[in-house]
């Protein structure tokens, strides 16, 4: 998922990965359907050549849509990220070690006695 800064923020973005032409290595779009502020549909194209300039195009509104259109036949997939504060994890835990003796809570720091010199 990529951003487009618009309206005084960065706005979520569907990324499309386009088959680069040219002398470009990697060209990606970025497409807002519709801005939550002004309302706008902006694409923007970005493109890195081999000597890693970055050129990018960008549209609103009516430009935007016919520019899109125009690139869905270059679109080899689209850019998915997967949100891992999502997942859910299990709550299993195991009590054991290695060894299968039940581990002992060592929370209580009274019982401790570290750097304590004792006299024998």
């Amino acid at each position: 998922m990529g951003y487009i800064h618009c309206c005084g923020g960065l706005r979520k973005t569907r990324s499309f990965v386009l088959a680069p032409e040219g002398k470009f290595v990697i060209c990606e779009v970025d497409y807002l359907a519709k801005c939550p502020v002004c309302g706008h549909t902006v694409v923007q194209l970005t493109r890195i050549d081999d000597e890693n300039a970055i050129s990018s195009v960008r549209y609103i509104n009516k430009q935007a849509r016919k520019f899109f259109s125009k690139l869905k036949s270059k679109i080899l997939y689209e850019r998915k990220y997967i949100d891992y504060s999502k997942i859910r994890r299990g709550s299993f835990f195991l009590n054991y070690n290695e060894f299968g003796v039940k581990k002992r809570c060592y929370s209580n720091l009274s019982n401790l006695k570290i750097g304590l010199h004792s006299d024998f």
